[in-house]
């Protein structure tokens, strides 16, 4: 058998350092593969909810505006820049 002649050639300690480094890495393999399926499900719901926030920012915003243009109220600016996360360029 192979793992005899493994511990013929090098001895007892070396061959169950293997063994057990052996054993470490798939135990290792085994629990990254779980944690990596867990965090591409976790990702996936994460973009979902940044993606119904910006939804919702948005008609938020063109509720703003619409509520502005009703009252004859001139509207905010900044907070209409802020959306897209950037001041506003324009030189009025």
């Amino acid at each position: 058998m192979d793992i005899f002649k493994l511990i013929s050639d090098v001895g007892f300690p070396i061959a169950g350092a293997i063994a057990s480094g052996l054993f470490v890495f798939t135990t290792l393999a085994f629990i990254l593969k779980g944690v990596t399926k867990s965090v591409k499900g976790l990702k996936g719901i994460i973009m979902g909810l940044d993606n119904r926030v910006q939804t919702m920012n948005n008609d938020l915003v063109k509720i703003d505006t619409l509520m502005s243009y009703a009252l004859n109220v001139k509207p905010n600016i900044d907070r209409l820049a802020a959306n897209e996360g950037k001041e506003d360029a324009r030189r009025d």
